[in-house]
C-alpha cells in the first residue's frame, strides 16, 4: 500500500481515504450473539420446584382505614360483611377511594374460590385507583389442613 512519493513536483498523488465503513464484523458478533440469546432463552424459561418454609408468622393489625372484601366459596361478595352484587363492587370501590386516597383493600378469599373472580375484583380496585391491596390468610395451618391444601 503506497502513501505518496517524495518528488520534487508540486503534484501529489491523492492518499487513499476509506469513505465508508466496513459493518461485516459488527454484524457478525450480531448474529453470533442472536444466536446465542436463541439458544439460552429457553434454558432460562424454566420453573424449578421449590418447597418452601413454613413459618408461623405474627399476624399484623388491620390499619384503620382498611376495607376487607370476602368472597366466599359459592362467589358472593361480602363488603366489611355486608352482601354486595358484582355490579355494585365498582361504585363501593370509587366511593372508598374518594374517601381515602391511600385506601388499603384487604382481599378474603375462599381457598376454592377461582382465581378468575379474585382476579375481577383486582382489576376493579385497580380500575377506581386503589393500589394497595393486602391478602389475608390463615396464620395457623394444622399439619392436615396443610395437607388437603395442596392436593
Amino acid at each position: 500500500m503506497a502513501f505518496g512519493k517524495f518528488n520534487s513536483s508540486s503534484e501529489r498523488s491523492p492518499l487513499p481515504s476509506m469513505s465508508e465503513i466496513n459493518v461485516t464484523p459488527m454484524v457478525d458478533v450480531m448474529l453470533v450473539l442472536l444466536v446465542i440469546f436463541i439458544l439460552a432463552a429457553p434454558l432460562l424459561m424454566h420453573s424449578i420446584p421449590v418447597d418452601l418454609p413454613k413459618v408461623q408468622a405474627k399476624a399484623t393489625g388491620q390499619a384503620a382505614d382498611s376495607t376487607t372484601l370476602s368472597i366466599d366459596d359459592k362467589g358472593n361478595l361480602h363488603w366489611n360483611a355486608e352482601v354486595i352484587k358484582m355490579s355494585e363492587l365498582d361504585a363501593k370501590l370509587s366511593a372508598l377511594s374518594k374517601r381515602m386516597p391511600q385506601a388499603q383493600l384487604l382481599l378474603r378469599a375462599d381457598q376454592t374460590t377461582q382465581y378468575a373472580l379474585i382476579a375481577q375484583v383486582m382489576a376493579a380496585a385497580q380500575t377506581q385507583g386503589i393500589s394497595k391491596i393486602g391478602f389475608i390468610t390463615e396464620s395457623n395451618i394444622s399439619p392436615n389442613s396443610a395437607k388437603s391444601f395442596l392436593k
